[in-house]
């Protein structure tokens, strides 16, 4: 990534001739695709986001976080619960009747339409951000062709990124938009406009507080970057230079946000139970559908064991309670510091902020290893290691989003999204890098072909078996724990990467 405010020259600039054009016709493609799929399969989240909208539409402040006439009680933070009540505004007039709180699994078609047109428009927001995340992009070189250049392949990754697609356009939820205010964060600090990246952040956290877990980089960076104004010859830290009025006009910013967010609760006394909702321990470790990380592996392992009996069940099995502090996201503070932290160190260490909670965090939803995907296409396009890390970490963390749409019509349609993307992702970055080494080795490529027979088996193969009445989980479970072994694969190797890099960079200041 580019340090500095505008993009210039080579890769870096989709405002050169025909920038628009390009980015524009991207944008308007992905947008069309979404229309498209605005009949298909919706989860329970349609209906999540239905209550909401009712909920806040007639229901005074006090009572939203208290309302419980739906098991799908309001959860998210008050800027979301506040986004819901200025779209139900707008609703009124597609079809009062979503707006009853008691019409509870309400789908008309007004209302199906209203929704899926609502995660589009707000999609502009993210579109937006993608335009400038792009703007600093540094490509290792310069191409002619527009299909080669790495701020084509970007946009590409992240406009028309599969799990998006399917979570928010399919399975529906909103995370466009605040992938958005995360991504243009990201763009804000790389251009070295801090206090905007900070207040964007600050706002997001306040839209949903899934984002906490990538906080300690947006802290440390803020913290090497801004709060210290000068570095030495070999880029160490000039401790003199730390400046007290920056810390206090981060400070600030995130004072009035979060007075402007929970101000309302705090005056009500109702504080306790907000943070009630947004931290519902009671859920559980691991979430229905094992996401796939340490805990899947450790579950079917734990399993295992109890089937053959070297697990005494009597003395029950004991889950830990604490995670090592390596991986724990708050824990690598230390390493996260000492890097030389520039824009591209910065995504670094929001990357793997995201994949530590995502492999070790509290009730972890398969949905949430987007928050390393995307971040991590910004870096896949930069050096030909990332690349190779992303294309396993976007491969196996796409497929593992399969079991979210269990119908038969979008079978089809999520399988040919997914070779689509992935045939792209793959050819793209072989041909940005074809002069470096290759991108995969041959083990993690017979790796990732296994998904394909363990697609066909699960998919095809198991549902004309006897086993589908006596074991319904098996698919999930063979899906959740081989793509397990992928991410942490991922994981592993780009803390090893990290680790390697802040070695030699430390060798050679000394």
């Amino acid at each position: 990534m580019r340090g500095g405010g505008r993009a210039r020259n080579g890769g870096g600039s989709i405002m050169a001739a025909g920038g628009r054009s390009w980015f524009g016709a991207l944008a308007l493609g992905v947008s069309f695709l979404k229309c498209l799929l605005i009949p298909t399969y919706h989860s329970t989240d349609f209906e999540v986001h239905r209550n909401w909208l009712a909920i806040t539409h007639n229901l005074p402040l006090s009572q939203w976080y208290y309302e419980a006439t739906s098991e799908w009680t309001l959860d998210y933070p008050p800027f979301f619960a506040w986004f819901e009540y200025a779209l139900s505004h707008i609703a009124k007039y597609f079809d009062p009747k979503m707006l009853v709180i008691e019409n509870l699994n309400y789908s008309s078609h007004a209302t199906i339409f209203f929704q899926r047109f609502s995660v589009i428009f707000t999609d502009i927001l993210f579109i937006y951000a993608v335009h400038e995340c792009c703007r600093c992009v540094n490509g290792k070189r310069s191409a002619k062709d527009i299909l080669e250049k790495p701020t084509f392949i970007l946009a590409v990754l992240l406009l028309w990124n599969f799990g998006l697609l399917i979570v928010d356009h399919i399975h529906f939820q909103y995370n466009g938009f605040l992938f958005g205010l995360m991504l243009l964060s990201v763009a804000r600090l790389c251009q070295r406009r801090y206090l905007e990246g900070a207040l964007l952040f600050a706002i997001l956290l306040h839209f949903k507080h899934i984002y906490m877990y990538v906080a300690p980089a947006y802290g440390i960076y803020l913290l090497r970057s801004y709060c210290f104004t000068a570095n030495n010859a070999d880029g160490s830290l000039k401790w003199r230079s730390f400046s007290f009025l920056h810390v206090i006009l981060l400070a600030l910013i995130v004072c009035l946000v979060s007075a402007l967010s929970l101000g309302p609760f705090i005056v009500l006394g109702q504080l306790p139970q907000v943070i009630s909702r947004l931290f519902p321990f009671k859920r559980g470790l691991c979430h229905a559908y094992w996401a796939p990380n340490f805990w899947a592996l450790y579950n079917a392992v734990d399993k295992a064991l109890t089937v053959v009996g070297l697990n005494d069940r009597r003395a029950g099995s004991r889950i830990p309670a604490h995670c090592p502090s390596f991986c724990d996201p708050t824990g690598n503070a230390d390493l996260y510091f000492h890097i030389y932290i520039g824009p591209r160190g910065f995504l670094q260490c929001l990357v793997l902020c995201a994949l530590s909670s995502f492999m070790f965090g509290w009730h972890v939803h398969e949905k949430a290893i987007l928050l390393a995907i995307l971040p991590l296409s910004l870096l896949s396009v930069q050096r030909t290691k990332d690349a190779g890390i992303y294309l396993i970490l976007t491969t196996t963390g796409h497929f593992s989003l399969f079991p979210l749409l269990f119908t038969a019509p979008e079978l089809p349609i999520k399988i040919l999204l997914m070779l689509l993307f992935t045939v792209y992702s793959f050819s793209s970055l072989k041909s940005l890098f074809r002069r470096d080494r290759p991108l995969l080795n041959w083990l993690e490529t017979i790796y990732l072909i296994q998904l394909v027979p363990l697609e066909i088996f699960c998919e095809i193969i198991f549902p004309l078996t006897s086993w589908k009445l006596q074991l319904p989980f098996v698919p999930l479970l063979l899906t959740s724990v081989y793509c397990a072994l992928g991410v942490t694969y991922a994981w592993l190797k780009l803390y090893i990467s990290v680790l390697t890099e802040h070695v030699s960079v430390r060798q050679k200041a000394e």
